[in-house]
């Protein structure tokens, strides 16, 4: 069978619930995807929602696979994907009974494919482009909309943590080294866009309490002083050297 949505709707909202953060067990994220995506398109074109159907065919799954649809977008740079992938991996390993599932993603966007494990592809692009001064510059000519962006890629990078659990901590480590704990570039992004750069603080931490990273003591209170002076400034609760 062919699962999706009910006609007229759209995604697995398990991105939305990522984004705002209300959730508390990752079963929630598998509740949402197969509640979604829970209607099954038969021979009579006609969506009937089948939830039983779809936790069977959960339960039978010994991998999931995405292909990449551009070279300008990665699985870390839009949250379709965590939505969508990250949902149905988090779907599968609650029908099997907590065993998880691998998850590949065939990158054929330069002519010679590849085929990465998640956990690969999500070093492969934290490397090449969150951590990436070239990458990281060319945003942040855009302005507001480059400290956006950057803080998306934060925030669906711990999608794929909360989903399936393949990010390696030290990922969470350098962001935070790059974006936060570096005092000159944490004031340039909030110059630029005050309310993403807390979020990427926020997200970090986030990321901690969730316990997919586990930073030392001063690398956690350095996120949290610089995450109370980012919603200071947002409150307009202290001036802003000029």
């Amino acid at each position: 069978r062919v699962f999706s949505n009910a006609e007229g709707a759209y995604g697995a909202n398990v991105n939305l619930m990522i984004d705002t953060g209300a959730w508390t067990d990752p079963d929630e994220l598998a509740d949402s995807f197969e509640r979604q995506k829970g209607y099954a398109y038969g021979i009579k074109g006609a969506p009937v929602r089948q939830p039983d159907v779809l936790k069977a065919a959960l339960q039978t799954v010994d991998c999931a696979y995405q292909n990449l649809e551009s070279v300008e977008l990665g699985i870390t740079s839009i949250d379709q994907y965590v939505d969508t992938l990250g949902g149905i991996s988090r779907a599968v390993t609650r029908a099997k009974g907590g065993q998880t599932a691998p998850v590949y993603i065939g990158d054929q966007t330069q002519g010679v494919g590849k085929v990465r494990s998640l956990q690969e592809q999500v070093a492969l692009e934290t490397r090449t482009r969150v951590l990436n001064p070239v990458w990281t510059e060319a945003l942040l000519r855009h302005g507001y909309e480059g400290v956006r962006q950057i803080e998306g890629s934060v925030t669906t990078t711990m999608g794929w943590s909360a989903t399936t659990g393949e990010v390696d901590p030290w990922v969470y480590q350098q962001i935070s080294e790059t974006y936060v704990l570096d005092a000159a570039m944490r004031e340039r992004i909030a110059a630029l866009n005050p309310k993403a750069s807390a979020r990427v603080a926020n997200r970090l931490i986030e990321a901690s309490e969730r316990k997919y990273w586990s930073p030392d003591a001063a690398t956690l209170a350095a996120l949290h002083a610089a995450s109370d002076d980012l919603e200071d400034r947002l409150e307009g609760i202290v001036a802003v050297a000029a």
